[in-house]
């Protein structure tokens, strides 16, 4: 890859958190972003950002020889998870409300997030998280996120969670079928990205089957393309990936 094609796309990572339900299917964590915010501002998302140094950094450390690149994106999801979310996932250990609270706290008053780590005598557990997708537009006509999706799950009572009021301005549990209802009653709105997972996701009777499905769909790399269908230009993905819903008319079609 050459230094040009580095400058015009970052890494980024996005954790899709499953909150175990008795008899129905598993709640999701959704974030609305700021309004302000340059990349799908206004619409819903899971929570997630982009991969710093930092991270990187944190990664070398934790796993040595391995998939680096891999292993920093799980570190930004962990992280902003904290930060946008309140929520502590991923850790070694279970994390209280207040020590989790205490943990955001030194994040947003810019403690990086190792020394964070040190200070509370935590680890990160970064094997909690499955690859669930891998999405790479190929455009460059916008801003672009080399972006990898992990999969994880909590307990039913570990729902502590609270917007930063600064990337987001609110965050909520929810189950697919009833964030996609949302959208098409247009109550909210979602990137093509967000919507393809939720749909995939929204085939999930409980937690327990949404890793088997990963096991049966291991993570590629999904780059929409544009290809004309009964005379109508839609945003296509793969057919074999996963998602039961592989293509969208442009019209219809909601990027970051």
């Amino acid at each position: 890859m050459t230094g040009e094609d580095e400058q015009l796309f970052r890494r980024a990572a996005t954790l899709i958190i499953l909150r175990h339900r008795v008899d129905s299917a598993p709640d999701i964590l959704m974030a609305e972003r700021a309004g302000s915010m340059a990349f799908a501002g206004g619409a819903l998302v899971f929570p997630g950002g982009a991969v710093d140094a930092a991270d990187e950094e944190l990664a070398r450390s934790i796993v040595g020889q391995q998939d680096e690149e891999d292993a920093a994106a799980r570190v930004a999801a962990i992280r902003e998870t904290l930060e946008e979310a309140g929520l502590a996932v991923g850790f070694d250990r279970p994390c209280d409300p207040a020590m989790t609270q205490k943990m955001r706290n030194a994040l947003l008053m810019g403690i990086s997030f190792g020394d964070m780590l040190k200070d509370f005598g935590v680890a990160i557990n970064p094997d909690q998280l499955k690859p669930f997708a891998r999405w790479f537009p190929q455009h460059r006509m916008r801003r672009v996120f080399d972006t990898r999706f992990y999969i994880t799950d909590i307990r039913d009572d570990a729902a502590h969670i609270s917007p930063d009021m600064s990337e987001t301005q609110r965050v909520f549990w929810a189950k697919a079928k009833e964030v996609l209802a949302m959208v098409d009653k247009g109550h909210a709105k979602i990137i093509f990205p967000t919507r393809r997972n939720l749909e995939r996701i929204a085939q999930f009777t409980n937690v327990a089957e949404a890793y088997r499905h990963v096991t049966q769909y291991p993570a590629i790399t999904i780059s929409p393309w544009q290809e004309m269908r009964d005379g109508v230009e839609h945003l296509c993905i793969p057919e074999a990936a996963g998602y039961p819903v592989t293509s969208e008319p442009m019209t219809e079609v909601l990027r970051g």
